[in-house]
């Protein structure tokens, strides 16, 4: 635990520098911007000594063309270096910056379904959004300043030594006292910004739970709950700003002060030479313009160091997402889906929790189809999803034509699979682009439309206003439940797959409607492999084998007829569900 701690207060650069260098930044504009830095450095470090001549000129014989003409050409020169700087080093942060975000966002996109599982979106957002943009700001608004000011510091310091060392001593006297504050005061806001990042990650989080399911939160009057957490978010970002705040109103009057009093140490001693002729005016003049050139670049230093400790923590972050291991593309692209399904010994938990599945073993014959039929939470859907490898079997293997699924190349078995899940998970856009999304190839506007004709969505969609062309809403608010399904089922016609999942695909579906698209799904079945989950038995009686899954385990298979005579459960089940819909019938 110290050991955590005393990390926690020791800033880690190293990380910082190597995920900017990771991005391979320009090394020619960094180059061009070193020498714009060091030239308008350089311009402003001459300027006091102009300032000096033309002030003893003034006092003496009167002034020189070539000293004001000079001057002015600095201050062009210094002003041109310090725009085209700017300019290329807010180019060389925006670049790495959207570099890092495109490796944050290919990388999340290959985690696993169980990172998402632990984690709220807007917490993982913000770490796309505010982290980097954290880490933006240190260069495109301090990395400069924090160059320019090192060197801006020494060059003053050099200058005023061989201006008047005696003064210069009185000046730099004041560091050390100002180092011992400042340095305990950054570590500090080190582990402050930490905190408060965190905090914002977990409200972000918050915010994108309530906002992506305002509708349930409405219909159960859960205003007020959501109220008060997100109060508390608001509380605790409040509470860290103020830590902060406290830092800073240190900092902030602390190096004002200082300069107040080197400003009038320096007038007054320097006053008393220059009337005792030791120091001439424009040498007076030029150190106390050194002496801002010092103080200034001083203080922009401390703004640095605050905000790179923040970049540190954001840094932090960043790295631990993308130390996080991904799914695995690599693999045999051979995926042999023409040949025999088989769980062989599968066990599967979440967590290390209760054991969803156990033992469990069954073959689906390629282009046969299995029913997978019992209570809700037996874990037919958690079967699903270690096929789409969403999930690896903690014992046990899945295997097709007898190689493990994990030996095969991810993205063409799951290009193979067409999934159509009871809750019919629609994206934000139009309905054209619904059921093309994840097709791996150019579609034609005929293929589309034959593809919801066979789902039977093709008659609704042409009465929508824009058709094909309709928006469906954020999660396809704008459509209902049956609509949504005939959408889902239409995407999985036009993907074609060998291997088929319909997990309850006609649930949301009107009486007219179902018949029609359980006629679809049937020819969509031939020549495929299809495992079906499915509460109403009508609709599965004519499978080629029914699993009854109880608890985790397969505790039947068969045919209709075969269960009816030997399975208790599916009897009762068979007994009820069908029994209810001869009445119906009736």
């Amino acid at each position: 635990m110290a050991g955590r701690k005393e990390a926690e207060g020791k800033i880690q650069w190293k990380p910082f520098f190597h995920l900017l260098n990771s991005e391979k930044p320009p090394m020619m504009i960094i180059v061009a911007v070193l020498i714009l830095s060091l030239l308008e450095t350089a311009a402003s470090l001459v300027v006091p000594l102009f300032t000096k001549r033309l002030v003893d000129m003034m006092s003496g014989n009167g002034v020189e063309t070539t000293v004001i003409i000079l001057l002015v050409v600095t201050f062009i020169a210094q002003t041109l270096a310090g725009g085209f700087s700017y300019y290329f080093l807010t180019y060389i942060g925006e670049k790495i910056v959207a570099g890092i975000r495109r490796k944050l966002w290919n990388h999340i996109l290959h985690l696993p379904v169980s990172f998402f599982d632990a984690n709220q979106s807007g917490e993982t957002l913000s770490r796309i959004t505010q982290d980097t943009n954290t880490i933006k700001t240190v260069i495109t608004n301090h990395l400069v300043t924090f160059i320019s000011g090192i060197i801006s510091i020494i060059g003053s310091i050099i200058i005023l030594f061989i201006l008047d060392w005696r003064m210069t001593a009185i000046m730099l006297g004041i560091v050390p006292l100002s180092l011992l504050i400042l340095m305990p005061l950054g570590r500090k806001m080190y582990k402050v910004s930490r905190q408060t990042q965190d905090e914002m990650a977990i409200f972000s989080g918050n915010l994108g739970r309530v906002l992506s399911e305002v509708r349930l939160v409405k219909s159960y009057n859960g205003e007020k709950i959501e109220r008060e957490k997100g109060f508390h978010g608001v509380q605790q970002l409040f509470r860290f700003g103020l830590k902060e705040a406290k830092i800073q109103a240190v900092i902030s009057p602390f190096m004002t002060t200082i300069l107040m009093v080197v400003l009038v140490v320096l007038i007054g001693y320097g006053g008393v030479r220059v009337a005792s002729g030791q120091l001439t005016a424009g040498t007076l003049v030029a150190i106390i313009i050194y002496m801002f050139q010092i103080v200034v670049p001083f203080s922009q230093l401390a703004s640095f160091f605050t905000a790179f400790q923040k970049a540190m923590g954001a840094t932090d972050r960043i790295q631990g997402l993308l130390t996080l291991q991904s799914e695995k593309y690599e693999g045999n692209p051979d995926t042999l889906l023409q040949t025999d399904l088989s769980f062989q010994d599968v066990s599967f938990s979440y967590n290390q929790s209760k054991e969803i599945l156990n033992n469990v073993s069954f073959t689906v014959p390629a282009n046969k189809t299995i029913a997978l039929v019992g209570p809700s939470g037996g874990g037919k859907t958690t079967i699903f999803s270690l096929i789409e490898r969403f999930y690896d079997p903690v014992k046990g293997s899945i295997s097709i034509g007898g190689i493990p699924i994990q030996e095969l190349d991810l993205s063409v078995w799951r290009t193979q699979i067409g999934y159509v899940s009871q809750d019919s998970p629609v994206m934000t856009g139009t309905i054209k682009e619904n059921i093309c999304y994840g097709v791996q190839r150019e579609v034609t506007d005929e293929e589309v439309y034959t593809a919801a004709k066979m789902a039977n969505a093709d008659e609704f969609i042409t009465e929508l206003p824009d058709g094909y062309g309709t928006e469906v809403g954020e999660r396809g608010v704008k459509l209902s439940g049956g609509q949504r399904q005939r959408i889902a089922i239409a995407r999985a016609i036009l993907r074609d797959p060998k291997i088929l999942l319909l997990d309850e695909a006609t649930s949301n579906l009107d009486s007219e409607s179902e018949l029609l698209v359980q006629h679809a799904v049937k020819n969509l079945m031939k020549g495929r492999t299809t495992l079906i989950i499915a509460h109403r038995l009508s609709t599965v009686v004519e499978a080629d084998q029914l699993l009854v899954v109880e608890n985790g385990r397969i505790t039947g298979k068969g045919s209709h007829a075969e269960l009816l005579e030997s399975h208790e459960l599916y009897q009762k089940l068979a007994k009820q569900q069908l029994k209810l819909a001869d009445t119906q019938q009736q």
